[in-house]
């Protein structure tokens, strides 16, 4: 079964080798069928603590067995920003 891979931004990155990614994601609201913004922090292990100091950071995680307990994830890649192109008024 393949793994899942979510992406996010990290909020924390506070403990020795984990870091905490928020990931957003968008559900229809079933009465009014308004799209709500849903969002969930999961912990990833970071092996080499590549985040420390990167909060703000747009990264994949992929699911995994828990490593210590809380850890559901792995940091798997960097994802790239979404570029915001600036115009002039």
């Amino acid at each position: 079964m393949p793994k899942r891979i979510l992406e996010g931004v990290v909020v924390s990155d506070k403990m020795d080798k984990t870091i905490v990614v928020k990931v957003e994601r968008r559900v229809q609201h079933p009465i009014y069928k308004k799209f709500i913004r849903r969002s969930k922090k999961y912990h990833a292990h970071d092996e080499n603590n590549a985040f420390k100091g990167k909060v703000g950071e747009n990264v994949k995680i992929r699911e995994c067995r828990p490593c210590p307990r809380p850890r559901a994830g792995k940091f798997w890649s960097k994802a790239p920003r979404p570029r915001t192109e600036q115009v002039a008024i």
